[in-house]
């Protein structure tokens, strides 16, 4: 498959933040291999957009909020069950920062998610309680871009909450795979890419995009 992006096409930058980094309090393994990557890309789109994790100290999705806990258990609250995270993404901490190494000037915008003390948010379009939305459906309709193609940390989470999102928002969405990077606990990744696949997400890698 080879793909020219057209004026109403959109990279989507999730989350290259020093925290999802090596040396970060929840690095993605090999996340900073995609950054020269997403760069090259970026100078084949007219349209940038980017996410950023934006948690206060006392998210409820850190496990060192809860009593006994430890990362990566998995508890209930009232909009489902949330996986519990090392502290991350603080905001005004350097571990929350955009990636120096990103070369995106032209990017348009940025969405913050996962300010909400008590909900967390891993997709770019909306909160973990599936009612709050950040915004991003609006903008990208506004701007009249139809086409997403998805990149950046984590493939198993905050990337395929994104594309499942659009996808269900009615955009055609693609998830450029060797721009992305997994956590991949449990299983998560083969079922984060069975997800996209029945949601009818498109999986490409960057040499597709020409």
């Amino acid at each position: 498959m080879a793909i020219a992006p057209a004026p109403g096409d959109v990279l989507i930058v999730v989350d290259v933040q020093y925290d999802f980094l090596p040396g970060g309090s929840l690095a993605v393994a090999g996340g900073d291999q995609i950054i020269p990557l997403v760069n090259k890309l970026g100078r084949k789109f007219a349209n940038v957009v980017l996410t950023q994790d934006w948690h206060p100290a006392g998210h409820v999705s850190f496990a060192s909020n809860h009593p006994n806990a430890k990362p990566f258990d998995v508890i209930d609250l009232p909009y489902g069950a949330q996986v519990l995270w090392p502290d991350h993404c603080v905001w005004e901490t350097h571990g929350a920062e955009l990636s120096a190494e990103l070369d995106l000037p032209h990017a348009q915008l940025i969405i913050r998610k996962g300010y909400n003390e008590m909900v967390d948010s891993y997709s770019g379009f909306q909160e973990a309680d599936r009612r709050t939305k950040t915004g991003l459906e609006g903008y990208l309709r506004e701007r009249r871009l139809k086409r997403l193609f998805v990149t950046g940390l984590a493939t198993d989470f905050c990337v395929a909450w994104t594309a499942l999102d659009a996808c269900a928002a009615g955009f055609e969405t693609f998830v450029i795979e060797d721009a992305t990077r997994a956590i991949d606990a449990d299983g998560s990744l083969a079922k984060a890419w069975g997800d996209m696949a029945a949601a009818g997400v498109q999986r490409l890698v960057a040499s597709d995009i020409v």
